[in-house]
């Protein structure tokens, strides 16, 4: 059996729970804030500190994309649609039915957004850059206003970085 570790970072937008074993992150994920919070301690494994000063850096503007190990456990059609996900720059949106063709599979709109609600690496995997066909924002396992949030943050460090 592989040891599961738990951190907490506490974002701009509520804490975020981050899981992960020894060699890579399986989870992150905002939770309850009267959750009990597990901090950085010396038997914190490194990929967790690394997943945490990363998501900072990210918060603060100055991270575009992440560079910690990760793995996402789901079908085989989950993995497909949550790795098309990491295909979308920062800051741009998309809607279902881009990721259905990057997928190579027109018809599975619905099942791309099924798979999207799923993702359990939230802004790792940006399933919140994904919008509905007529541009509004849809769907969010961390809520639409975080989903908001974190758009209008991205455009916000896009144009500085551009």
């Amino acid at each position: 059996m592989i040891k599961k570790y738990k951190l907490h970072y506490e974002s701009p937008i509520g804490i975020i729970e981050i899981e992960g074993s020894s060699d890579a992150i399986s989870s992150i994920m905002f939770v309850e804030e009267n959750e009990k919070m597990n901090l950085i301690q010396v038997e914190t494994p490194t990929v967790l500190v690394e997943c945490y000063n990363q998501l900072e850096e990210y918060f603060k503007g100055s991270r575009f994309d992440f560079t910690f190990p990760y793995e996402f456990g789901g079908t085989e059609f989950q993995k497909t649609v949550w790795q098309a996900l990491t295909q979308i720059p920062y800051g741009e949106t998309v809607a279902y039915q881009h990721i259905a063709r990057l997928i190579e599979n027109e018809k599975a709109v619905r099942a791309v957004g099924s798979a999207n609600g799923k993702n359990k690496l939230s802004i790792v995997i940006p399933c919140h850059r994904i919008i509905g066909s007529n541009g509004k924002l849809t769907g969010y396992a961390g809520g639409l206003w975080r989903k908001e949030w974190l758009l209008n943050h991205e455009r916000e460090f896009k144009k500085v970085r551009a």
